[in-house]
């Protein structure tokens, strides 16, 4: 499994890495990143598939290969 934000989406407003900040970090411009590659580590699978509906712009999205 792992996580993607969608730039074109993000506002910046930092749920993401306020709420799960094993899973997300910030840029330089208060965006949020993926940590990593995106990959979720399987004691995080909880927590990623709450990230996208915590985020008011649906920028997060779950891959799953």
């Amino acid at each position: 499994m792992r996580l993607h934000i969608d730039e074109g989406l993000c506002t910046g407003n930092g749920r993401c890495y306020a709420l799960f900040p094993e899973l997300f970090i910030d840029d330089d411009s208060g965006y949020g990143q993926t940590t990593g590659d995106g990959t979720v580590a399987a004691n995080h699978k909880d927590d990623a598939h709450r990230a996208p509906l915590c985020c008011p712009e649906k920028a997060i999205t779950i891959e799953d290969p």
